[in-house]
């Protein structure tokens, strides 16, 4: 008999991911190469519109935040972005968030903050601000957030379980992974939880 469903054990691991997020700027620190997750993620390719995407352990699973756009490219101003699943667990299909993910876990808020540029949260924790922006660079829109008093373009973030229970995962460190806006190197960022 299962005392959970599927829906509240994914809102529960986000929720601690998230919630791990937010001691960022008290414990963030440069990457370090010890305790990687045993699974191979893939990397998730062939979006064109894509900002950046979450993975986890206990599987390869994929979030995708993809950027919404009109015909003419304009992001829509009421929902900017675009979350859901790559089931890399089933043939890589791509699957909507259901009502509880999206309102509860993985779901993101935006706000119009200024022409071409937009405050992003997840609805489960609201005090890691990320940004969408265009970058004067490309002229392309990015997901910009700052930690450890570094701006990141960010492309992937990481959440690594190792052990624990359901309902006390032992989250090991959250990785946000990007390129430092300052001198456009690769830059990952590790928090320790």
């Amino acid at each position: 008999m299962k005392l959970v469903k599927p829906s509240a054990r994914l809102f529960l691991f986000f929720w601690l991911f998230v919630s791990s997020l937010f001691i960022v700027n008290a414990n963030a620190q440069s990457v370090e190469t010890g305790n990687p997750s045993p699974l191979k993620f893939p990397t998730p390719t062939g979006i064109p519109n894509q900002l950046f995407f979450l993975q986890r352990d206990p599987n390869t699973n994929t979030i995708i935040c993809e950027l919404n756009v009109d015909k003419d490219g304009v992001p829509y101003k009421n929902e900017p972005i675009k979350v859901y699943w790559l089931r890399y667990g089933n043939k890589g299909e791509r699957e909507e968030l259901n009502y509880i993910q999206r309102k509860f876990a993985y779901g993101i808020q935006t706000k119009a903050i200024g022409d071409d540029e937009y405050e992003l949260r997840f609805v489960s924790h609201k005090k890691l601000p990320m940004y969408l922006m265009k970058s004067a660079d490309d002229k392309k829109y990015h997901v910009y957030v700052t930690v450890n008093n570094k701006k990141i373009q960010l492309d992937r973030i990481f959440l690594r379980i190792e052990g624990g229970s359901f309902w006390l995962p032992n989250v090991k460190y959250v990785e946000l992974k990007g390129t430092n806006t300052a001198n456009k190197a690769k830059i990952t960022e590790r928090i320790k939880v």
